[in-house]
């Protein structure tokens, strides 16, 4: 079975704690089937667009979150040693149900950036005023706070 729909940004929680703001809904497509093996697979992609936060400029910029994923839903995660490299675990509940929102929401979430900065043709901190591996002369002359312990090493 195929399905395709959007899932209401309302909803998306714990990515909107995560970024600055959660601009669109989800688009999400899923392929339900059993494959040759008679295993259960959930297959499919999402799409989200999110707000950051330049880490480099401080200014916002938009990005497109993509995931794409193949579950099989498992009773207990003692079962996924068993499942085929290709398909990810995904433990049901007691009912047997999977929650189609927390798995979708952790694609997006397993998506986000280290550190979200704009692409530097975008950012206003321009490559000459960024410096790397160079103390400005005001730090380089304040005393290393380790410097006790490299005395203790030598005893």
């Amino acid at each position: 079975m195929d399905y395709e729909g959007y899932i209401s940004r309302s909803l998306l929680n714990r990515l909107g704690e995560s970024v600055s703001n959660v601009l669109s809904d989800a688009q999400v497509t899923l392929s339900l089937y059993i494959d040759p093996q008679r295993l259960t697979v959930i297959k499919g992609t999402a799409t989200v667009e999110v707000e950051f936060d330049c880490q480099r400029c401080g200014n916002p910029f938009t990005q497109t979150l993509d995931c794409s994923f193949c579950f099989s839903p498992v009773s207990n995660m003692d079962q996924a040693d068993n499942l085929p490299e290709i398909y990810e675990p995904i433990e049901v509940n007691e009912f047997g149900e999977v929650n189609l929102l927390d798995m979708i929401e952790d694609g997006f979430i397993i998506e986000l950036p280290l550190v979200p900065m704009h692409s530097e043709e975008h950012c206003e901190v321009s490559v000459s005023e960024q410096v790397f591996g160079e103390l400005p002369e005001e730090l380089a002359k304040k005393p290393n706070p380790f410097a006790v312990l490299a005395n203790l090493k030598k005893n």
